[in-house]
């Protein structure tokens, strides 16, 4: 290798997020300047009730199939409920000494940082604590894992008989290549929205190590099983955030004279909102030939 002084001195290689994330644009993306939506928001839920059934003059089925209809006790009355979501704040900070990186390059530097890595922390944030609170103590199918088409399956029925409209679907990347080969989700060009046959939407991001939801308040989930990943839906998701800013924006304010240091930092705040309180989750194994134990 020929010494420094020989080498060129290239720009850094392009980088981009990956294309089906939270922020990939096919959830809705809101960009605030007002700081108290960055404080955390309240909304009316969406249609989160259940709806009711009534028949005026019940009779007997005139075909004589049916019996009579057969009303409740009442009609249903569902008092609006408040969805509450709290703020997280995403950092990238820098630090070189000032002979190795200007004001404005450690500026530039912060704010590239952040835009590339933004998506995946936030993801990592939403498993931490969001999924598993909108998923609370609502596990569907055995608890155990099951193959990944069937836990589809099953969180898509939970979705359409709760809500009756589209979802989204939470997928860890790791299991991304099983919905390929079942071919439970078609895989369209980088630029369009993943769904599934029902309409769901289908995120495929850095969830990391899956937990489970919780089932207790303050108790931490466990997480999932070797061989296995988490898989949740929750009712449809807005995200709110402000632009990427540099919080140190005089040159001063980042040096360090003690030892000739420099620093830039740059952050953005985001806010994850879901239509209503609730979501569900199931258990799926990564074995692409699972089938899971006869009982007994």
């Amino acid at each position: 290798m020929p010494s420094p002084g020989m080498r060129a001195f290239v720009p850094p290689v392009p980088i981009e997020p990956l294309p089906h994330g939270l922020l990939s644009g096919c959830l809705d993306i809101v960009t605030t300047t007002d700081m108290h939506e960055l404080n955390g928001t309240d909304h009316v839920s969406s249609s989160c009730g259940q709806l009711g059934l009534w028949q005026g003059c019940p009779d007997v089925d005139p075909s004589g199939v049916l019996p009579p209809f057969t009303n409740p006790e009442s009609k249903l009355f569902e008092r609006p409920e408040t969805v509450t979501s709290e703020p997280i704040t995403i950092t990238s900070g820098i630090e070189c000494s000032t002979f190795g990186l200007s004001f404005e390059e450690g500026r530039a530097r912060a704010v590239e940082s952040l835009a590339a890595g933004e998506q995946s922390t936030l993801e990592k944030y939403a498993m931490s604590r969001v999924l598993p609170r909108l998923a609370f103590d609502n596990v569907v199918g055995p608890g155990t894992p099951v193959n990944i088409t069937l836990g589809l399956g099953l969180l898509e029925d939970w979705m359409a008989q709760t809500h009756g409209y589209r979802g989204v679907i939470h997928v860890p990347s790791v299991a991304g290549p099983l919905l390929s080969r079942t071919r439970a989700v078609p895989f369209l060009r980088d630029n369009e929205c993943l769904g599934t046959l029902a309409g769901n939407r289908v995120v495929i991001g850095a969830y990391g190590t899956t937990t489970g939801p919780y089932t207790e308040p303050l108790t931490p989930p466990v997480p999932a099983p070797a061989g296995s990943v988490w898989l949740y839906i929750t009712p449809p998701m807005r995200i709110r955030r402000d632009a990427a800013h540099l919080v140190l924006r005089e040159e001063w304010q980042g040096l360090n004279t003690v030892i000739n240091d420099r620093r830039a930092l740059a952050e953005s705040t985001f806010v994850i909102e879901t239509a209503c309180e609730s979501g569900a989750a199931v258990l799926v194994s990564l074995d692409q030939d699972f089938t899971p134990p006869a009982e007994g």
